[in-house]
């Protein structure tokens, strides 16, 4: 596996190998791999002839009070476990050379992205398509991969690459879990040994969600209130949204269907975590 940090060296490099004939996966990662990143990576090793992962703590999605100090970081680890999952190009590129002095430039996708951590994290996803998007164009893959637990983020990275004609293939794949079924991000890493037993509340009040819609409940409210009863148990838990929406519009639906996807954030003391569940699928835990 060789690193790449710079943004020319990059786009060179998959100028040629498309020259080739060979195809590209990209893996978009902000770092601080886990399991879920690996697993996209090994689907990709599969789906292309060259693997791409990335590794950019990306400033212009998070807001001016948000963690981007602090987001963990530790490259050589990230190295040693993309090398393991058979990435050939490991891009590592600085800020300043994705955004050099006098970019002006921005992605937004309407819609899509004033609701749910959109609108609890203003910029946040203008700053997520305008990063994917230049990634999309010096990487220059035929496929790229994400993980379903950022439901939204899939859902808007796929309305971009449609409306913008952009020669990618996005494939969401299932949210890896910890044996608790706590989804695994790198944030998770934030939580303190007590905060940490109170996070699979949120896999409880999917699973809640979905036994209950499993029996016939079909109405909103009476499937949020589980929810919403079963975080309110925790005490470092407060609940930023918990909603059922259409999943592709993501607009809020009034009775639950076969399109209908139940939506979670919640903090846990000072960390945020989010997860989903598409109500009439099994919850799948280890």
């Amino acid at each position: 596996m060789e690193i790449i940090t710079r943004v020319a060296e990059m786009q060179a490099r998959a100028s040629a190998a498309k020259k080739n004939g060979q195809s590209i996966a990209l893996v978009p990662t902000m770092g601080f791999l886990h399991q879920g990143h690996l697993s996209l990576m090994q689907e990709g090793r599969r789906r292309a002839d060259l693997l791409v992962a990335s590794v950019f703590v990306n400033p212009t999605q998070f807001g001016p009070q948000e963690d981007f100090a602090s987001y963990p970081r530790d490259l050589q680890r990230d190295a040693e476990l993309a090398a393991g999952a058979g990435v050939d190009w490991l891009f590592v590129p600085e800020v300043d050379d994705m955004y050099p002095q006098g970019f002006a430039t921005a992605v937004t996708v309407s819609g899509l992205t004033e609701v749910l951590c959109g609108a609890s994290r203003p910029g946040h996803f203008q700053g997520v398509t305008t990063v994917v998007c230049k990634l999309f164009g010096i990487v220059q893959p035929q496929v790229a991969l994400f993980g379903r637990k950022d439901f939204q983020q899939l859902a808007v990275i796929r309305r971009m690459t449609l409306d913008l004609n952009l020669p990618v293939e996005i494939i969401g794949l299932p949210t890896v879990r910890e044996p608790d079924g706590l989804a695994m991000s790198s944030r998770n890493a934030y939580l303190s040994a007590a905060e940490r037993r109170q996070a699979p509340a949120l896999i409880d009040a999917l699973q809640l969600a979905s036994a209950a819609v499993k029996t016939g409940e079909r109405n909103v409210e009476r499937v949020l209130a589980l929810v919403r009863n079963r975080i309110d148990r925790e005490p470092d838990a407060v609940i930023d949204y918990a909603v059922i929406c259409n999943g592709t519009t993501l607009q809020a639906v009034p009775e639950v269907d076969g399109d209908s996807v139940l939506l979670l954030a919640v903090r846990i003391g000072r960390t945020r975590l989010i997860d989903n569940h598409t109500l009439f699928e099994e919850v799948d835990i280890p």
